[in-house]
């Protein structure tokens, strides 16, 4: 069997996608390429590895399993070159880290500097909400992620990084009100909510609950960007981030209610699988995060550290 590397490579992203055109995509290659090279490397075998039922491709058992044994040569071929480069005084590889939606306030600022000291990593970013975070962590398809509540029921070991404080936000007309509790507000204030999963909605549902809010009106958006428009264009009041609201907060588009019991408070951290492999660039990452977060701190978030 002559096999290439780099077929196995092409299998393993068309079992991960289950489709030669998502495989082709994250490749940057054509479909036809593709195709030609799961050809190439089906010719290898006696046992078919993927099926196309109806125009969809399946997986077969023993697909998988060689799936399993390709993921495996990968990781040791990688090993190789971490190891060439660690040697030579360089270190390169992939760096994988998911974070949730308000995160991506955060981590651009520990990353910049590692990457500008390792040109040769690889950055792979990915955006999304508590419950998708939880399933990378669990299917070991990330390094690291950040998250402002750590996950039940997984091993993990952190990195305590900086605070997550949540605030009321309005851009609504109360006139002069001061409101001592959120029960104070108008009984028919919409409140806008993050999508089920977010990590930010549970807070908020978890504050609410607590302070017997009955909440009347309510509208739903998937994003704390959409959120946040949302509450400019006056559609309602919510919960948020104080970290990603900081320039609309300077040009007065939104302002915040100060009531009893917030902000809300949590902490912002870099986790991972307790036992998890790491490779130099991971294990690099690790060690600057340690040595320089408090810098970062100080040079990146001094006025979010001293917001009351």
């Amino acid at each position: 069997m002559n096999y290439t590397l780099s077929q196995l490579n092409i299998f393993l992203k068309v079992v991960e996608n289950e489709s030669i055109t998502k495989a082709a995509a994250e490749l940057l290659l054509t479909q036809p390429a593709v195709s030609i090279q799961l050809k190439n490397f089906q010719a290898h075998f006696d046992v078919p590895l993927t099926q196309v039922v109806n125009r969809k491709l399946y997986v077969t058992d023993f697909g998988r399993e060689i799936a399993i044994t390709a993921k495996r040569i990968l990781n040791e071929a990688n090993e190789i070159k971490y190891k060439t480069a660690k040697f030579k005084g360089e270190i390169t590889g992939q760096l994988t880290i998911s974070v949730v939606s308000t995160g991506k306030y955060v981590i651009p600022y520990f990353l910049h500097d590692f990457l500008t000291a390792n040109p040769a990593v690889e950055l792979k970013l990915d955006v999304s909400n508590k419950s998708k975070i939880i399933e990378d962590l669990e299917s070991n398809t990330v390094d690291f992620s950040l998250v402002s509540i750590l996950p039940e029921k997984l091993n993990l070991e952190r990195i305590r990084l900086m605070k997550n404080k949540l605030y009321l936000v309005s851009n609504l007309d109360f006139g002069k009100k001061n409101f001592h509790t959120i029960k104070d507000l108008p009984s028919d204030t919409p409140f806008i909510f993050r999508e089920f999963g977010s990590a930010t909605r549970i807070s908020m549902e978890n504050f609410l609950n607590r302070n017997e809010v009955a909440i009347k009106r309510s509208i739903v958006l998937t994003s704390n960007e959409a959120v946040k428009q949302a509450v400019i264009a006056k559609l309602g009041i919510s919960i948020m981030p104080l970290i990603g609201i900081s320039n609309e907060l300077t040009n007065k588009q939104l302002k915040i209610i100060p009531v009893k019991n917030l902000p809300i408070s949590s902490e912002w951290n870099l986790v991972w699988t307790k036992g998890k492999r790491m490779y130099p660039a991971a294990k690099a990452f690790i060690e600057f995060i340690e040595n320089e977060k408090e810098r970062i701190i100080k040079e990146n978030f001094a006025w979010y550290e001293a917001y009351q």
